[in-house]
Parts: C-alpha cells; sequence; structure tokens
C-alpha cells in the first residue's frame, strides 16, 4: 500500500509516538484520524498538521461503543479506512507488593482495559470496517499496527502490570493475523525500546544520560520519527505480518 492511499485511524495521535506517525503519515499524502482525550492537543495536532486531510476525535479506546462509533465516523471523514495504528497506552507503574501495601487491583486492570483491551477494541472496530474494502494487490484491504514495549520481554521490578499487558499485545498480534488472513488484512506489532518522551525530557541530565548508556547501539534514545518511519514501512511492506518488531538498539531491560 503506498502512503499517498492511506486512510488511518491512530489512538493516541496528538502526542508522542502516535503524533510522529500522524505527521509522518499526513507528510506522504495519507489523510487520518486521531483518536485521544487530550482536546488541548487535539486541536493543537490539527492546527500544526492543518491540511485538510487531519481530523480529531475525542475516543476512550476502552470504551466498545465509544470506539466503534469513532471508527465509523473516522471512515465517514477519511472516505474510507485501510489502515489503523495503536499508539495509545498509560504507564501503570507500580508494585505488586509496595510501601502501602499490595496494589489495588483497579491499578492494575485499568493499565490493562488501556493498553491491552483497547488495543484489542480499536483493531477489531477497524477490521470490521476493513474488512468490505475492495481487495488491493495480493488481495490486501488493510493494515493494524500494535504498539508494545520491550517490557513485554523483560519487565522491570514495577512493571507488572504494564508488562502484562504489553504482552498480551505481542500474543495477540500472530493469532489475530491468522483469523484475519481469510480479510486479506495484516496484522503487525512495534515493540519500542527506551524512546525520547515527554517523560524524559522532565528526567535530570544524569538520568537521560544514564538511560542512553544502556543502549549498546546506537547509544541514545529511540526518536519517534524512527517508529513513524518504522510503522511507514510495515505498511508498505505486505509481507510484513503476523509478527513483533523490536525497535530498541540491542538494549535489554534490567531487573531495575
Amino acid at each position: 500500500m503506498q502512503l499517498d492511499q492511506v486512510k488511518a485511524v491512530i489512538t493516541g495521535g496528538v502526542s508522542g509516538l502516535g503524533y510522529a506517525v500522524a505527521q509522518h503519515l499526513v507528510a506522504h499524502g495519507a489523510k487520518v484520524a486521531l483518536l485521544d482525550l487530550n482536546d488541548d492537543k487535539g486541536a493543537a495536532a490539527i492546527a500544526a498538521l492543518g491540511n485538510g486531510n487531519v481530523r480529531y476525535f475525542r475516543t476512550d479506546v476502552s470504551d466498545e461503543d465509544g470506539v466503534a462509533a469513532n471508527v465509523s465516523a473516522a471512515r465517514g471523514f477519511l472516505g474510507g479506512l485501510n489502515v489503523a495504528v495503536n499508539c495509545a497506552g498509560i504507564l501503570g507503574a507500580g508494585r505488586v507488593l509496595g510501601k502501602n501495601g499490595a496494589m489495588p487491583l483497579s491499578n492494575f486492570s485499568t493499565t490493562v482495559m488501556v493498553n491491552l483491551v483497547g488495543s484489542f477494541n480499536v483493531a477489531k472496530a477497524a477490521a470490521a470496517v476493513m474488512q468490505d474494502n475492495p481487495a488491493g494487490e495480493d488481495g490486501e484491504r488493510g493494515v493494524i499496527v500494535n504498539t508494545a514495549s520491550v517490557a513485554a520481554f523483560e519487565g522491570q521490578i514495577g512493571q507488572a502490570a504494564y508488562s502484562a499487558s504489553k504482552g498480551g499485545v505481542v500474543g495477540m498480534t500472530l493469532p489475530m493475523a491468522r483469523e484475519l488472513s481469510r480479510f486479506g488484512i495484516r496484522v503487525m506489532t512495534i515493540a519500542p525500546g527506551i524512546f525520547w518522551t515527554p517523560m524524559v525530557d522532565g528526567m535530570p541530565d544524569e538520568v537521560q544520560k544514564s538511560l542512553s548508556a544502556s543502549i549498546p547501539f546506537p547509544s541514545r534514545l529511540g526518536q519517534a520519527s524512527e517508529f513513524a518511519d518504522l510503522v511507514a514501512y510495515i505498511i508498505g511492506h505486505r509481507y510484513l505480518n503476523g509478527t513483533t518488531i523490536r525497535l530498541d538498539g540491542a538494549v535489554r531491560l534490567a531487573p531495575k
């Protein structure tokens, strides 16, 4: 699929990795719908990208009816839908047994609901629309790209909820790809390592340097534009399907 043919919904699309994906796709002629919960950043994103090919839809990814309605509305704005990129997520940090006792179950379930259930919710709503697309080359009708994390494989202390949620995203990638293959819909997942985010930007210099030094090569934090480049490559490469790609500079997370 060529990028100028892309009609995409992007969750978490008004900041961070999701916004970088939106920037990249729009710059290459795509039309995108940004699904997120930050109205101010949504307005800023539309103003920054503003060429008439972008619209913001306030969306809670864990709300089944809300996602279905907004995916349908996005399809109307886009004039179709052939790409879905799941970037919405929360950290959900916390120890199973912390200073104040055991982790409240609500902390764990909220993280899983946003990161895992939310990704599934958007993917299945998008797939329900994509199945009716006319078949392109090789019979392709759509592409779904999920975002996991290297924490899915080497979760650190305090990441039980986060790692479980991202591990679930990795785990559903292959079976979903296998199932949706009959419709010509591909499913891929990217597992980013330590990327430059607003949260990292607010850390002390020594912490930033320590994080960078932990990455074998290149010894720096990942850039959001590099994540966006990989999403674009996946969209354009039809033989990529049913797997998770680590994007991490060969980093392997230490226990803490």
